[in-house]
This record gives structure tokens, C-alpha cells and sequence, in this order.
């Protein structure tokens, strides 16, 4: 009888890893964003090299490039949002746009980083911050992409219930996005998300409070600032109903 040959043992193939690769496995990844125009162009072109980046040391001239042009953008969209009443608004409402921002950043950013650090999360406090800051500078981009058909709208419309569904349409639009970067970066650290989604309703929650509580953001009033405290559905419902009692 002839010996058979033994058998190869059966080696499984190779699988290749899932998902998306490390940040800085790209070399334009790793290149420093030295400005704010710089800044600027990684967010929209790069964001993976703009969380690289915010994991670096000297991440912080990165964080405050964006929150400098996060005030710089809403300031301009904040005066598109005056022109429609003019006057004192054309100062008040770049003001009061650009105040509230920065007010709803600070007020939810300590919950951001206890829901991260909740969720086995290994990001620092500044890694947050320049998420947050981030979040907003898209958010601002985005919106003043938006700027010019608002304008449009508030030179060629007298309707205070239709502008003011328009910008809201635009900011939940830019929300998205700045909240889709900040999801990406706690992605990438393979975090779990379940505290970050109630961290983002909470966050649309407080900005949707602060127009109503830095109200007129649109048209005018006798004060600056509100006078009587309001949730903001009522404050949109009272506003539904003086417009519908003016066309009549």
C-alpha cells in the first residue's frame, strides 16, 4: 500500500479589520491647523484631521481658532437676522445670536463630559471642549451658507411667523451636522452613545429655551431683553396667535 500524504492543516483566512481607520493613519491627518481659515477648511474638507488634532498637545490654539470664528460667523448670520426689523436689531441680534450660543456651550458642557466619562469614555475635559467648540463652528458655517437666502427672505416678506420658521429650519439643519462631528469624534474612540443621544436632546432643548429667553432675536419689542419668564412653546404659540389675529 502506498503511505498517504499527510494532511495540511487548514489555516482560516485572513479578515481584514472593520471599521475606519485610526485617527493619524493618514499623513494630511497629522498636519498641524495653524489658522483659522486653516481650521476652517479641515472642518468641512478633514474633520477626522480636526479630532486628530484635538488630541494633540497644544490642541488649545485649535479650540479657541474655533470658537473665534464660531463668534465671528454667528455675529454675521445674527445680522442677517436683524435686517428684517432693522434698526437697534442690527446690533441686538448679532448679540444676542452669538451670546447664546456660547451660553448654551457652557451650560451643557459639563454634562457632556459626566455622560462621556459615564459611558467609559477616556477623553479629557479639553477634548470636550474642542468638540464642543467644533460643534459650533460648523454649526455657524453652515449657517451663514444659509445666510444669503435668508436675507432674501427678510427683505421680500413681512411675515414674522414665516422667518421665524425659516431660520429654525436652518438651525436644525446646522444642529445636525455640528451634532453628527461631535457624535464622530466619541465614535472613533469606541464609546458607547447612549448617554451622548440624551446629551444631544438635552442640548436642543436648552438652545431652542435661550432664543426664547434673549427674545426678540426677530422683530422688535420695547425692552432689549424679555421681561416675563416663558417656556418657548408658549412663547411660539403666542406668537402663532398675534400673527393670525393681524392678517385678520
Amino acid at each position: 500500500m502506498n503511505p498517504t500524504a499527510p494532511t495540511p492543516p487548514l489555516v482560516p483566512p485572513t479578515i481584514p479589520p472593520q471599521g475606519p481607520p485610526p485617527l493619524g493613519a493618514h499623513p494630511e491627518e497629522q498636519a498641524p491647523i495653524g489658522s483659522v481659515i486653516a481650521a476652517i477648511e479641515a472642518i468641512l474638507r478633514q474633520p477626522r484631521r480636526v479630532l486628530y488634532q484635538l488630541r494633540q498637545p497644544g490642541a488649545g490654539r485649535v479650540t479657541l481658532a474655533m470658537l473665534g470664528a464660531a463668534i465671528v460667523c454667528s455675529l454675521v448670520y445674527g445680522i442677517v437676522i436683524g435686517s428684517f426689523s432693522g434698526g437697534t436689531q442690527l446690533w441686538a441680534a448679532p448679540l444676542k445670536v452669538a451670546t447664546g450660543l456660547l451660553i448654551s456651550a457652557a451650560i451643557c458642557l459639563p454634562s457632556l463630559y459626566i455622560f462621556a466619562c459615564l459611558s467609559g469614555s477616556t477623553a479629557r475635559l479639553s477634548e470636550v471642549v474642542g468638540l464642543v467648540a467644533g460643534l459650533l463652528l460648523l454649526m455657524t458655517i453652515l449657517l451663514i451658507g444659509f445666510a444669503p437666502v435668508a436675507w432674501l427672505f427678510s427683505q421680500s416678506t413681512e411675515s414674522l411667523i414665516l422667518m421665524g420658521a425659516l431660520h429654525l429650519v436652518f438651525w436644525l439643519i446646522a444642529t445636525y451636522f455640528g451634532l453628527r462631528f461631535l457624535n464622530a469624534g466619541f465614535v472613533l474612540r469606541e464609546d458607547r452613545s447612549g448617554g451622548l443621544k440624551v446629551w444631544m436632546v438635552i442640548f436642543l432643548l436648552v438652545m431652542v429655551q435661550m432664543t426664547t429667553a434673549l427674545r426678540p432675536l426677530i422683530g422688535t419689542a420695547d425692552t432689549l431683553l424679555p421681561t416675563e419668564k416663558r417656556f418657548f412653546l408658549g412663547h411660539w404659540g403666542e406668537c402663532i396667535k398675534q400673527a393670525s389675529h393681524a392678517e385678520r
